[in-house]
């Protein structure tokens, strides 16, 4: 392999994982830093007393300061070294999180046209009958007698949430009062998250649910499919609309 073409996928790699690197190096750096002080604390320290012992006084601040303050310049270097480090390394990350919340913001923004679309080209009916489809060939390859089924209290219909593929007893007159409550908080606080939604449900919070959501330019309706589970049980499968990301948590 070519010199060239090496230092070209070494740069890449480090471009790609650059937070991680500068990570590890402020890491580094913190402690460096902080062997590197008391190393200079010790030696500062010995020839403060070699003076004063050989001169038989007291050196005041100033003389100390003139003394010793070399001794501390590696220590300086390797904290400034490791602040500019995590201070990148956070910007970047930053930045980053920032590109992915507006390319997933115009996916969705994307899909939410498309079945838009295909709803005004093919019509309701046949857009139900494909939704439908899909959520049946979701719960049968994703069977509730193999997962587990939580018990809200809401109801006793068995419900699937399709955006987790998780399951849960509920009704639909609870899923609908669960939809108005959400809009009006919408309408309200001008944002809400899926963990809000959860709450009012009774389905525990997912690592991402506090990130995704609705604000108040689209409420949010569900979308309902009246499918069969593997053990023959009328089970509603439901979607939503749409979500987006939500770049602060619900307070």
């Amino acid at each position: 392999m070519k010199v060239s073409t090496v230092i070209k996928k070494t740069e890449k790699s480090l471009k790609e994982n650059s937070p991680a690197v500068l990570t590890a190096i402020g890491v580094s750096g913190t402690i460096s830093t902080a062997y590197l002080a008391g190393k200079a604390g010790y030696y500062a320290a010995e020839d403060i007393n070699r003076i004063q012992y050989l001169e038989d006084r007291v050196l005041d601040t100033k003389e100390k300061f003139k003394t010793t303050w070399k001794l501390y310049i590696p220590a300086v270097v390797s904290g400034v070294v490791t602040i500019v480090c995590v201070v990148n390394a956070t910007r970047i990350g930053t930045r980053r999180t920032a590109a992915a919340y507006t390319l997933l913001s115009v996916s969705e923004r994307a899909f939410a046209e498309y079945k838009d679309k295909v709803v005004e080209v093919v019509g309701e009916r046949k857009e139900q009958t494909v939704r439908d489809g899909i959520a049946q060939d979701r719960v049968t390859n994703n069977p509730p007698s193999t997962k587990e089924i939580f018990v809200t209290g809401k109801g006793t219909v068995l419900c699937c949430e399709m955006h987790t593929g998780r399951y849960f007893e509920s009704d639909m007159e609870s899923l609908r009062k669960a939809e108005n409550e959400l809009n009006k908080r919408l309408l309200n606080e001008l944002y809400a998250t899926l963990s809000d939604f959860y709450c009012i449900v009774g389905l525990p919070y997912t690592s991402s649910s506090d990130d995704i959501g609705w604000d108040s330019d689209k409420l949010m309706a569900l979308k309902f499919s009246t499918v069969l589970s593997d053990d023959g049980r009328p089970c509603i499968a439901f979607d939503y609309n749409y979500t987006k990301p939500i770049p602060y948590s619900s307070s």
